[in-house]
């Protein structure tokens, strides 16, 4: 079963990092926390269990009450773009699409601590190559389940999501007021965001779902305590080729 270039050992310490804090670690830490001479072997090992993350979390559908929006994180130009004349905006070679979805129901009676209108459930983050109503409402029809309810603004890429849920419910929302709209969305953006600026100076666009595999991972099961590492062996054990990972 193991055929990887580190030795299991590493593996559970590696696990165990990841899963004792809610932030991350870059390989180059986790390699150093391990002693190991080469870098690549650390940074095959830490992608490959962000796949297992993601793989685990797309078993499942968000439902209920439900946010939805787009994000725009910055990562490296690619290689093709190299050369041209940088865009602005949206279309910036510097900045890759996400799609954000938060389950997120009202909160009933006094607010909660954080003071926030909602309380969240679990989230799912995409990384997308547009903002065309086709890829949204694929994506969704795939995470979330029919019976839902949608809340987002009123972008024209959304147009067709009353076609895949129960109710949709676009709003026209002021820049200012994004955040009290669509709460967990935009925390969960500003979130993931400080964390990649906080451990990486740049991000390959191909690698960014593997981050926010682990970001969503962690955040769906942030009240697991220390039963997370035991979840993330598990999950491990049983996808496959997770100790057989070749970067190619």
């Amino acid at each position: 079963m193991h055929n990887s270039k580190l030795p299991i050992r590493h593996w559970f310490i590696a696990m165990h990092l990841l899963t004792t804090t809610k932030k991350s670690f870059s390989a180059k830490e986790i390699q150093r926390q391990l002693g190991h001479k080469r870098y690549q072997p650390v940074w095959e090992m830490l992608h490959k269990l962000r796949i297992a993350m993601g793989e685990r979390d797309e078993q499942y559908q968000l439902s209920g009450q439900t946010e939805l929006d787009e994000g725009f994180f910055s990562t490296i130009i690619p290689s093709e773009e190299k050369g041209k004349p940088i865009k602005r905006g949206r279309g910036s070679q510097k900045k890759t699409k996400v799609l954000v979805m938060a389950e997120s129901s009202i909160v009933e009676g006094d607010l909660k601590k954080n003071g926030k209108p909602r309380k969240v459930g679990h989230i799912k983050m995409k990384v997308i190559d547009n903002l065309e109503s086709k890829t949204i409402t694929g994506i969704v029809k795939e995470a979330i389940t029919q019976n839902s309810t949608i809340d987002t603004d009123d972008s024209t890429s959304y147009v067709e999501l009353k076609s895949v849920v129960a109710k949709h419910r676009p709003q026209i929302i002021p820049k200012e007021k994004i955040g009290e709209m669509l709460p967990w969305v935009h925390l969960a953006i500003s979130n993931s965001k400080r964390q990649l600026l906080d451990l990486y100076h740049g991000i390959k666009p191909e690698f960014l779902q593997l981050y926010l595999n682990e970001f969503c991972y962690k955040f769906n099961r942030r009240y697991f305590g220390e039963a997370l590492f035991e979840r993330l062996l598990t999950i491990s054990a049983i996808q496959k080729n997770t100790f057989r990972y070749n970067r190619g």
